[in-house]
């Protein structure tokens, strides 16, 4: 079964399996229509539709789109921490924390260029759009820390917290010029944010 965003981003959070499916027909399908349409043209009824299910399955779960585009973030920010996860327990517990940061920052690039919607909503900070606020950086850095502090041996706290807020925030303006620059991302400037980056936490992590 797919993910199922956070409660709180939910008029009413699915129970049986087959509400959750429904849930998840309804992301798949606004995650696409937002790529194809965007979000201003985005409605309640066209997501209905492209998922094949009654409108009040839609309202069901979420008052307007504005809900419904932050409930596509917050599994985005699901599925992003479960790769992290898988990716890490696969290198092992001796990688160190260059091999995290750089699955850190791999899957987020993949998730750019290959995750429907995520242009518009990644992990919620770009609607409207163009907006660029720093509440979900918070979020994605707490995510980090409650994730890597054990891989890394390092207390979760305040410290390590404001590491990944500094190391999230310099990562996502430069992946978002990267993008700018080029649709793919331009590979020099993620080489060049990939320095600064192993630059910045050797000094802290080391």
């Amino acid at each position: 079964m797919k993910p199922v965003p956070h409660a709180t981003s939910l008029r009413r959070a699915p129970v049986q399996r087959r509400s959750a499916e429904r849930l998840a027909k309804i992301l798949d399908a606004c995650a696409d229509l937002l790529d194809e349409v965007g979000y201003d043209a985005l409605s309640t009824r066209a997501v209905a539709q492209r998922a094949g299910v009654p409108i009040g399955s839609v309202y069901r779960f979420f008052g307007n789109k504005r809900q419904m585009a932050d409930a596509l973030a917050q599994r985005n920010l699901d599925r992003y921490s479960a790769r992290v996860t898988q990716r890490l327990r696969e290198a092992g517990p001796d990688a160190g924390w260059r091999t995290a940061m750089d699955t850190v920052l791999d899957e987020y690039l993949e998730m750019k260029r290959t995750a429907p919607g995520f242009s518009l909503v990644d992990f919620g900070n770009q609607i409207p759009v163009g907006a660029r606020q720093g509440e979900p950086n918070h979020r994605v850095a707490d995510r980090l820390t409650e994730l890597l502090s054990g891989y890394l041996d390092r207390e979760p706290d305040e410290d390590l917290r404001r590491v990944f807020l500094i190391a999230v925030e310099t990562a996502d303006t430069l992946v978002q010029l990267a993008f700018r620059v080029a649709p793919d991302g331009d590979p020099k400037i993620i080489d060049e944010a990939r320095e600064m980056l192993r630059g910045y936490l050797s000094r802290v992590l080391d």
